[in-house]
């Protein structure tokens, strides 16, 4: 399902309707999992669909596609179809994605000092399964 908050978001701006700077960046990556795209693709550099769907091993095959078409819609990433005999595709972050950076690791560190004084221990981290896959 599309994210309502991206899509009322949009519909306002198109509309003329829209005066909250801080509701169109948090627009631009509402939805579960385009924080974590977003950091790991700006991060770590391109990636392929199946290779996202690793990364992210709760997520759906059709959340993961509804995200990515949101985002390249949005300009935060392009979609690069690579030809061959076993067509694939590629995704990677874009400039506009990239300036979102600087906002994402803010988060990602306010979090982390959060979860710690909170004294939680979350019983699953993306963070651990991507340092585990990458171990491996």
């Amino acid at each position: 399902m599309t994210d309502v908050i991206r899509k009322e978001v949009k519909k306002r701006l198109e509309n003329g309707d829209y005066s909250c700077a801080k509701e169109l960046t948090l627009s631009m990556f509402s939805g579960k999992w385009k924080i974590v795209i977003l950091f790991h693709l700006g991060t770590d550099g391109a990636y392929r669909f199946n290779q996202l769907m690793k990364l992210l091993p709760k997520v759906t095959h059709k959340v993961l596609t509804n995200q990515l078409r949101e985002m390249e819609e949005d300009q935060l990433i392009t979609r690069t179809v690579i030809p061959g005999p076993r067509r694939q595709v590629s995704y990677a972050i874009t400039d506009i994605g990239r300036s979102l950076m600087p906002i994402i690791e803010q988060m990602y560190q306010w979090g982390e000092k959060r979860i710690q004084s909170l004294h939680l221990q979350p019983k699953f981290s993306i963070d651990r399964e991507v340092a585990e896959k990458i171990k491996k």
